[in-house]
């Protein structure tokens, strides 16, 4: 109970932390991929108000001078000297460009982000709790055997049941219960050890299933968005008396290829993770098995003890 109490607590602290990180990576995101419209309109207007280069300046001096005078004639006979070209200036950002994000956003629409940031929290806690679960210190704890030998070598049996009893891991437990039945028998001992073993490997599997079906919902979810995406996109053709709006038909598109996207994006980590962790428990738990037998096996020629 306190194990499952210690993975609640640590399950919702890292719940509020992706959330946190979640939602201040979107708006960094957003902030970052998203142009500024004031600074295009700007480096526009800049662009407009420049004169051209080739245009010629006004000569103040020659419009003041009268029409017979030779000198000033023959001053504008002289070829001018060439200016040199201004550069080009650089083409301004457009104004409305939005980012990959918020066309993604937009896509989706609140129901499916909703839907798969749901789905996406529920992963990550289930693989950070599975994961924790799933490590050799917490199965098979080298403490525990070393100490339980060392009780068994100095015939300490009560101080061993009592050391397996304390420690909450796999082990622990398939060890306490068949201390527990050990004045029964040595087979009553064993089939008690076995029962316990198949109830701890049921609450690994148990808890590790959720991410298999998190696997195979997301894409479910994923083509749900699809269909309704077409059928929108269907929908603008036979209601336009004319040519319909492209605009209108790549919303409908672009909702079905995103929730197909981000449906196979959840999914395939989910199905991968699933797979990993669930060789490494079959691992450690037939590690347990042996190990158990191992340590009960000097116990094997004891009999019922008799009343």
């Amino acid at each position: 109970m306190r194990r499952e109490a210690w993975f609640e607590s640590r399950l919702a602290t890292f719940g509020w932390l992706a959330l946190v990180a979640l939602l201040g990576g979107v708006v960094v995101w957003t902030n970052t991929m998203t142009p500024t419209v004031a600074c295009a309109q700007e480096k526009k207007a800049g662009a407009d108000a420049a004169p051209p280069a080739d245009a010629p300046a006004p000569d103040a001096a020659g419009a003041d001078a009268p029409a017979g005078d030779a000198e000033p004639a023959a001053d504008a006979e002289l070829p001018a000297e060439a200016e040199p070209a201004a550069p080009a200036a650089p083409a301004p950002t457009p104004a409305g460009r939005k980012s990959y994000l918020r066309i993604a956003l937009e896509a989706l629409g609140w129901s499916y982000t909703l839907v798969f940031l749901g789905l996406s929290f529920t992963l990550v806690a289930l693989l950070v709790m599975n994961l924790l679960t799933a490590r050799r210190d917490n199965v098979c704890p080298v403490e525990l055997i070393e100490g339980f030998e060392a009780c068994l070598k100095e015939k300490e049996y009560q101080d061993a049941y009592e050391l397996a009893k304390a420690d909450e891991s796999f082990l622990g437990q398939v060890l306490s219960a068949g201390l527990a039945k050990l004045n029964a028998g040595y087979p009553q001992a064993v089939e008690a050890m076995q029962e316990v073993g198949e109830e701890e490997n049921m609450k690994l599997e148990h808890r590790l299933s959720y991410m298999a079906l998190i696997g195979t919902i997301s894409p479910m979810v994923g083509l749900f968005g699809t269909v309704q995406g077409m059928i929108t996109s269907f929908r603008v053709i036979a209601d336009s008396t004319g040519t319909p709006s492209p605009a209108k038909l790549a919303e409908g598109i672009s909702t079905a290829l995103f929730t197909t996207l981000v449906g196979l994006a959840v999914a395939i980590p989910a199905i991968a993770a699933y797979n990993i962790l669930k060789n490494r428990i079959a691992r450690l738990v037939l590690e347990v098995g042996i190990m158990s037998e191992g340590l009960m096996s000097r116990f094997e020629n004891v009999g019922p003890r008799k009343s």
